[in-house]
């Protein structure tokens, strides 16, 4: 069976309640639910883990080696600051789409440059919760093309 890897970085444990004019009102379990059902119904199964640590998201990025046939990983602000998260990415086999829910690009600059864009198999920015069905979508598509 495949398995997809949801990880998602500081502060999205508040996703639903946090600024919901930037990041929307829907919860992390409701993300959650829909992309497990979503997976589910193409046979895949979801393991979804969320932390405000870096470490513990590095050591989830080292244990989806073997373990997973992609990551969809929204690492909030340590996309602007962590080489260990990129060096992480870098060291597993497994491919990471990156995620965020709003347009960092359109927001303050120093939110602009992605330390993890150039290790990842793309970047998804702006498009709210749909932003992580598109990354599932991505890697069904991806394993029927073999």
């Amino acid at each position: 069976m495949n398995r997809l890897l949801l990880l998602n970085g500081p502060n999205l444990n508040r996703l639903g309640i946090r600024e919901p004019s930037i990041y929307g009102t829907e919860t992390l379990k409701d993300v959650e639910s829909s992309l497990r059902m979503l997976l589910e119904s193409h046979g895949w199964q979801l393991d979804a883990y969320q932390s405000n640590h870096e470490g513990e998201l590095i050591d989830s990025l080292h244990g989806a080696e073997g373990k997973y046939d992609g990551v969809i990983f929204n690492p909030a602000a340590y996309t602007h600051t962590s080489v260990a998260l990129r060096d992480a990415i870098s060291s597993i086999s497994v491919p990471v789409i990156e995620v965020h829910l709003s347009n960092v690009h359109a927001r303050e600059e120093f939110r602009h440059t992605s330390m993890l864009a150039p290790v990842c198999r793309g970047q998804i920015v702006g498009l709210g919760t749909t932003g992580y069905r598109i990354a599932a979508l991505t890697f069904l598509e991806e394993n029927k093309k073999g």
